[in-house]
């Protein structure tokens, strides 16, 4: 499948998803009035509202480079991702007015069988959903689908949680329901500070991974003919990478000759980097002596 095509599979099941979790907690919170299976709920509403945002930003983001975004519109998958992190502790609020009165006056939970049976429905449509959006993310590098994939995978320990809340009331311990909903939303906090981490990392165009940088440094150190690389610079925009770079060259070498080294480095690192655009500068070797100050990193080929 195309990358445009696993992202729009991604996106409708995870709307779909989050549409059939949402009509099942609210039946099952009905039956029950368990508050932690409530907290299960609202997670869900915030997951559905999460993943229509996604369904159009990824769809956004695809479109292609034009007069007025020259560098394409990947940034708006960070956007959705800020988007999910802000709708996700929204939602803490209206659990905590649900469940701190809770703590002092526990309300019986009644049919706890049929809560635990759509907590485990619900954790086997979660589990597949999360399958397919990390093998979409391996793939495609998406952050508006890892977003979304970290925050169904937590429900996984959410829906969990509600279980054991669940049985414990079934044998009269109802203490513990709004106690495990207060360490759901905890958990929740924790998953949205991530998200939003990322997101802000994208937008302030923060610098790929160490480990991506060095798979550019030795590519690039390892093609014949050069001696040396300097002012290695990165940002991710949605699923592609932006990599640019100085390369040193002999002085005396042909223009022809550095534009086909140049040529060459660039299609290794699109071999490793498949959605990335680079831009190479071809600098003299003894001109970058001159230039670069003790500041300035810089790499030498083990060859030169």
């Amino acid at each position: 499948m195309t990358y445009s095509q696993l992202i729009k599979l991604a996106t409708w099941a995870s709307v779909i998803v989050a549409l059939v979790l949402i009509i099942i907690k609210t039946w099952a919170w009905d039956q029950t009035q368990s508050v932690s299976l409530l907290a299960s709920l609202i997670d869900s509403i915030m997951d559905s509202a999460a993943s229509l945002i996604n369904f159009f930003a990824v769809r956004y983001a695809m479109a292609p480079a034009d007069e007025e975004h020259r560098f394409g519109h990947g940034k708006a998958e960070a956007l959705a991702g800020l988007a999910q992190a802000l709708l996700i502790l929204g939602s803490i609020g209206l659990l905590l007015s649900q469940t701190v009165g809770r703590l002092w006056d526990p309300v019986m939970v009644e049919n706890s069988a049929i809560g635990i049976s759509v907590m485990i429905a619900s954790m086997v449509l979660t589990g597949a959903l999360v399958l397919l959006q990390r093998l979409v993310v391996k793939r495609t590098q998406s952050t508006a689908i890892e977003a979304d994939s970290l925050h169904y995978a937590s429900d996984l320990l959410m829906n969990f949680g509600v279980i054991i809340a669940l049985i414990l009331a079934a044998y009269g311990y109802y203490g513990a329901d709004p106690y495990l909903a207060l360490g759901i939303g905890a958990y929740v906090v924790y998953s949205a500070w991530g998200i939003a981490k990322t997101a802000f990392h994208l937008l302030l165009d923060h610098e790929l991974s160490d480990e991506q940088r060095q798979i550019i440094t030795q590519l690039a150190l390892t093609q014949p003919l050069v001696l040396g690389m300097h002012d290695l610079r990165s940002r991710q925009s949605g699923h592609m990478q932006f990599i640019q770079l100085h390369l040193e060259l002999q002085d005396n070498m042909l223009l022809m000759q550095a534009h086909d080294v140049a040529d060459a480095l660039e299609q290794r690192i699109m071999e490793a980097f498949p959605y990335a655009d680079v831009i190479i500068h071809l600098d003299p070797v003894s001109v970058a002596d001159q230039k670069i100050d003790g500041k300035t990193e810089r790499f030498t080929a083990p060859h030169h």
